[in-house]
């Protein structure tokens, strides 16, 4: 029953009308404006037995239709046990959860767990079956035809970025990596609505994370599913989440914001101090070229004269000039080349090696910005045509 539970699936008899479904479809587009509530905990406390305060008192919180909340905070906050109570591996004290409106106390567990994919650091494999096998689990139980459970299968290991020709192997042939996407892969297979993904990338290393969490992030661009995701990492927190809830020990709501909203205005204290001093560089990754007004820069076309390349140079305060053909980035010039030169053309150019695209977060400008000789980001679209240039006193503007 356990492990049925674990990859998201059904732990009771299948019930007929679930002989023969069909793959559901899974884009749909979210709402606009605030999200309708999937999850909605009313006053939900867990207190167990002989502990001296509850690991959650009285918790309000609504999950929006198709976004990405996070829970985070310290140890003992209870982010674990409320994703546990969503599903009903632990039942409440008192309050009320509901799942798309319905209290989950109200329907059978097996029910209940049909609309949810649960994914845990652990990942829980079931090391004796391949890893399509691992991904079927839950249509199988559901009594999906085998032509239906290939064909999803082979969908998923697309979706989450898994090489179709490990679907043969067995989870001891992978690394951790691969091991987490066949987890989540397993925990989406059956497309429930609701997804719970409790600390699911912890127990690898910083860089593969990094890629999970872009992974996740793609994915979700592509569902849109409900997810709650628990963890103790405000990084991740605010890369991943729509919207964050901090929790404070004993299940305490100390905020509940988009990442912007919170690192922008934290509540109090406890939040400030948990979110750490670097609230401004983690704004930094909230936003994005396109939103930055950009500035022309110390630009000239190839043919223009020097003098035209002088007064540019003055009045951006650099000794160096930017050079084009058309809307074609060609490089730059230093001023003490243009002497001589019949045309700013003429001069030795260098290439620009710091340039940013519109969808590239203001974090990553800055770094190619002080990286950089010209102490500047040149900004190209996806058909490296110049839009315009990036300072700091840009990506400061932004921010305020």
């Amino acid at each position: 029953m356990q492990s049925q539970q674990t990859v998201g699936g059904a732990d009771g008899p299948v019930g007929a009308d679930a002989a023969t479904p069909a793959v559901p479809a899974t884009a749909t587009q979210p709402t606009a404006g605030p999200a309708e509530a999937a999850i909605r905990l009313v006053a939900v406390t867990k207190a167990f037995p002989q502990a001296t305060s509850p690991a959650v008192d009285r918790l309000s919180l609504e999950v929006g239709r198709g976004e990405l909340t996070a829970l985070v905070g310290p140890s003992g906050c209870g982010k674990s046990t409320t994703l546990k109570m969503i599903n009903r591996l632990i039942e409440p004290t008192s309050g009320t959860i509901e799942v798309g409106g319905v209290e989950v106390r109200d329907q059978p567990r097996h029910e209940l767990r049909r609309q949810i994919g649960y994914v845990i650091q652990q990942i829980g494999l079931f090391p004796h079956r391949t890893v399509a096998d691992n991904i079927a689990t839950v249509p199988r139980l559901l009594g999906w035809r085998k032509a239906t459970i290939r064909a999803r299968t082979a969908e998923l290991a697309g979706q989450v970025g898994l090489d179709r020709d490990l679907l043969d192997r067995y989870p001891s042939a992978l690394s951790g990596g691969q091991q987490q996407r066949v987890g989540v892969a397993r925990a989406l297979a059956a497309d429930p609505p609701v997804l719970l993904m409790d600390e699911p990338y912890s127990a690898v290393d910083p860089i593969v994370r990094a890629h999970l969490q872009d992974d996740l992030a793609r994915l979700q661009q592509e569902l849109h599913k409900t997810i709650v995701l628990v963890t103790h990492d405000v990084d991740e927190a605010i890369k991943l989440g729509d919207r964050i809830a901090l929790l404070n020990v004993g299940g305490h709501l100390e905020q509940f914001g988009t990442p912007a909203e919170v690192l922008r205005a934290p509540a109090n204290e406890f939040v400030e101090r948990f979110l750490g001093r670097e609230r401004g560089l983690k704004r930094m990754a909230l936003i994005t070229v396109a939103e930055v007004p950009l500035g022309g820069g110390p630009m000239v076309q190839a043919d223009a004269a020097p003098a035209e390349a002088e007064a540019a140079m003055a009045a951006e305060g650099v000794d160096w000039v930017g050079v084009l053909a058309g809307d074609e980035l060609l490089g730059w010039a230093d001023g003490a080349d243009l002497a001589g030169a019949a045309r700013v053309g003429d001069a030795p150019r260098t290439p620009f090696r710091a340039f940013v695209r519109p969808g590239t977060t203001i974090r990553e400008a800055l770094d190619n910005i002080v990286n950089s000789r010209t102490r500047v980001a040149v900004v190209l679209d996806d058909d490296d045509r110049y839009l315009g240039m990036l300072t700091v006193d840009h990506l400061a503007e932004a921010l305020e």
